[in-house]
């Protein structure tokens, strides 16, 4: 606990300091103007009737007349609707986050539009949905939700065949609360090597499990559930390589880390101690409008074992394929490889997601 205390300190102290940076950096044109040199350099202009030849001391103590050409600047373009959602309603792939945050403002706005995607996980026996939203203020601060959706499949029947309790529903809900911060651009401080790099804190509530562990007489405490709710910690770093090896095409390489108390990314619940586990991801974007990806993320086990209901938990694997429609919209299926998800073993996963930024 001490250790996530001194966490969240220092995620509210980086995030304050990258919103002040980003207000003082942030002024809107007209004040940078006005506080700025002009945009081209000043000419005085020749008076009429007036004689080149004629010296400075005889001439009228007039005010010289400035004429000033302004140049004006194109409107920034918005760049391609990269990275995705998550289905825990951050940036990135399907199941890890990318440093890069979604749908950033323009030069000289303050705050960007929302992006909204919608997700569906067909498991096997269970299956997923996630409805998800994000907020871009001021290109450094990033806001999602995600209402998730876990549909049980096969095992609201076996704990009714092994302990003879119906449970009374057959999904649960988590609902994410994200705030995301740019401690670092990427290629800070004139380098070429720096990678972006993204503190995060991930506050969760789930609707269904306490009831679910009340009906059971208290079995999930008894293997190490705590409460309904938790907080998840990710620290994450990309880098965007282009070179002869790459082909002159972008490949994103991605690792990150999380410290979390939750299983099954909390559809379980959350347990009391803090486990830290790796993530990433390595997206390849072989044209302008495909992206290819694979993600791994690392699991760790809160709960002991209930035999035929609620196993370890396994690593996730997810490949994923990206149809990037245009400026605003993309188009996302995937595979993946999920192992034991509580009570048998959900691999050959298929995924879609279509996201739409404003």
């Amino acid at each position: 606990m001490r250790i996530c205390i001194l966490f969240a300190s220092l995620v509210i102290a980086l995030l304050t300091d990258s919103l002040f940076a980003a207000n003082e950096g942030g002024k809107p044109a007209s004040e940078n103007a006005a506080n700025g040199p002009p945009t081209a350099a000043s000419q005085p202009t020749t008076r009429e009737n007036e004689s080149p030849s004629q010296s400075e001391n005889d001439r009228p103590n007039e005010p010289i007349e400035l004429v000033v050409a302004e140049k004006e600047e194109p409107p920034a373009e918005k760049g391609p609707p990269l990275p995705f959602h998550t289905i825990e309603g951050y940036g990135g792939g399907a199941i890890t986050p990318m440093a890069y945050l979604v749908n950033p403002p323009r030069k000289g706005n303050w705050f960007g539009l929302p992006a909204v995607a919608f997700s569906n996980v067909m498991a096997g026996r269970k299956n997923l949905q996630a409805f998800t939203v994000t907020e871009n203020l001021f290109g450094r601060i990033e806001l999602g939700y995600a209402a998730t959706r876990l549909g049980l499949g096969t095992l609201p029947g076996d704990i009714k065949d092994a302990t003879g309790v119906d449970i009374g529903r057959h999904d649960i809900w988590l609902h994410n609360f994200n705030i995301r911060g740019l401690l670092l651009e990427e290629n800070s401080f004139g380098t070429k090597w720096l990678p972006a790099l993204t503190v995060g804190t991930h506050f969760k509530v789930n609707d269904g499990i306490k009831g679910i562990n009340n009906k059971l007489g208290g079995a999930l405490s008894d293997i190490g559930y705590d409460r309904d709710w938790g907080i998840d910690f990710t620290l994450t770093a990309s880098k965007t390589l282009v070179g002869n090896w790459t082909l002159n095409r972008p490949l994103i390489v991605t690792g990150g880390l999380r410290l979390s108390e939750a299983s099954n990314l909390g559809f379980l619940g959350f347990g009391d101690e803090y486990k830290p586990t790796f993530e990433g991801n390595v997206a390849y974007l072989p044209t302008d409008w495909l992206l290819v990806a694979y993600e791994f993320r690392q699991k760790a086990n809160q709960y002991s074992d209930i035999p035929g209901l609620v196993g370890q938990e396994d690593n996730w694997h997810a490949i994923d394929v990206s149809w990037i429609i245009n400026k605003h919209a993309t188009l996302v299926a995937g595979w993946g490889c999920l192992g034991n998800l509580v009570n048998g073993d959900e691999n050959g996963a298929w995924f879609i997601q279509f996201k739409f930024e404003f």
